[in-house]
């Protein structure tokens, strides 16, 4: 299997939630699965379902995570430089409305677009990656073509 790219900082944080998941949620369902269980007939007991629901969920979870965390390959941004590569984090221009914009180069698992961390994956990502600064992307989007200039790189 592929390895899959982290930084330390989203291996960090998938860590941290497979150790809730062990460590708070699976408990508490089992808890819950436990007190469901005596209020007598299985069959129409809500709760118990729900619970039963619910630790699939965080048992499918659990691994999931595990298997990432497995297969994961951290990279520490701070140790690359040059062109725009995985975990570079990018300030870029919108060429047609002036609007400044940064994104990190991340892992799918670690990506959020709300906080500026760009799926390396995304049409975006895929466009800047081996640019330097200076160099003008174009990219087709949903809302149709765009052209970004690369204004800075940093590994940070």
């Amino acid at each position: 299997m592929d390895k899959i790219p982290l930084t330390r900082a989203g291996f960090d944080k998938i860590d941290a939630e497979l150790k809730q998941l062990k460590s708070v949620e699976r408990p508490s369902i089992i808890q819950a699965i436990s007190e469901a269980r005596e209020h007598g007939d299985l069959s129409e007991n809500a709760e118990y379902h729900s619970a039963k629901e619910k630790q699939s969920f965080v048992e499918g979870r659990i691994k999931e995570l595990e298997g990432v965390l497995s297969l994961a390959d951290v990279i520490d941004p701070k140790k690359l430089s040059g062109p725009v590569k995985f975990g570079a984090t990018v300030e870029l221009v919108d060429e047609d409305t002036d609007e400044e914009k940064t994104y990190q180069i991340v892992g799918e698992y670690e990506a959020d677009i709300e906080k500026g961390r760009l799926n390396m994956k995304s049409p975006l990502a895929r466009a800047l990656i081996g640019k330097e600064e200076g160099d003008s992307v174009e990219v087709r989007t949903p809302g149709g073509e765009k052209a970004y200039e690369i204004l800075k790189i940093s590994y940070i």
